[in-house]
């Protein structure tokens, strides 16, 4: 039992297991949008929410496998990475392997079982989401690419609660791809040289630190002017408008914590977007409940 318990543990280290908090509240926030404007009411239901459920951290566990197998000949050498379970060789590369193909199963059949256009999807999806581990290796767009892959989220939101794409989905992903492709660059000053080292296009690596600095708080800037949009188009009110503007404030204070020390970018993007995201979720919730 006591072996098994290490498996899992080294498992959910694999993939950061906690940090799947980052995408669900967003998802959350598609889902309880398209139940009130097909339902009124913001209850989907108990088989929609255990299958977005699944769904979300299967995708999730996908991507995070996929980057941790294709990105090992980079990690191997970055002191930053040599602790990661596949790095050291707590989990074998056959296990990663498995862990991949499985939660591939497990995404595609409960998208099965949610609707035709989930399941159709399914594909071109993981498609993307392992596309993004090799984009990093030709392309500065790599954060966008990943921020994208998190926008997914309301997308799948509102395909799970109403067979179709909304434009409040559509503009609601716009805001958590330049929000999460945001706090990833700031996050990618900690690995600048590395990068520059072993050739990674990554933006930090490309355009030296202000650059990035301006770039991160320009995509935090259209990110919350998109969830501002998402308000007005979902259509929202004060209090959901009230929490944009907490969200954009905790963005500005992330970015004072970087750049008044690099040595705080650790807690600037786990601590402070985990509040953002649950943070954001409350008041779209609470703003429904109000009406």
């Amino acid at each position: 039992m006591n072996v098994l318990w290490v498996k899992i543990k080294d498992i959910l280290e694999l993939v950061v297991f906690k940090h799947s908090i980052f995408a669900l509240p967003f998802l959350f926030c598609a889902m309880i949008v398209a139940s009130q404007i097909k339902n009124d009411s913001v209850w989907f239901g108990f088989s929609a929410l255990i299958l977005g459920i699944i769904c979300a951290v299967s995708a999730r566990n996908f991507a995070m496998a996929t980057n941790r197998l294709m990105d090992e000949d980079i990690d191997k050498d970055n002191p930053r990475c040599k602790d990661r379970p596949n790095i050291s060789g707590r989990i074998g590369k056959m296990s990663v392997w498995g862990f991949i193909l499985v939660n591939a199963l497990i995404f595609i059949i409960c998208s099965y079982f949610i609707n035709p256009l989930a399941f159709y999807l399914s594909f071109p999806v993981l498609f993307l989401l392992a596309f993004y581990s090799a984009f990093k290796r030709f392309s500065s767009l790599a954060h966008l690419v990943l921020g994208f892959c998190l926008g997914l989220a309301p997308v799948a939101g509102s395909i799970i609660v109403l067979g179709e794409i909304h434009l409040f989905s559509v503009i609601l992903c716009l805001g958590v791809t330049f929000w999460t492709a945001g706090f990833d660059l700031l996050y990618a000053l900690q690995d600048m040289e590395y990068d520059k080292k072993v050739g990674l296009h990554s933006v930090p690596a490309k355009f030296g630190v202000n650059a990035t600095l301006f770039i991160s708080a320009f995509c935090h800037f259209l990110a919350t002017l998109f969830w501002l949009l998402f308000v007005w188009v979902a259509p929202l009110g004060g209090i959901a408008f009230l929490g944009v503007l907490i969200c954009g404030a905790i963005l500005m204070a992330e970015h004072f914590i970087v750049r008044k020390n690099f040595d705080h970018i650790d807690r600037a993007f786990f601590t402070l977007n985990g509040y953002l995201s649950v943070v954001f979720f409350i008041f779209v919730l609470v703003d429904l409940l109000w009406r």
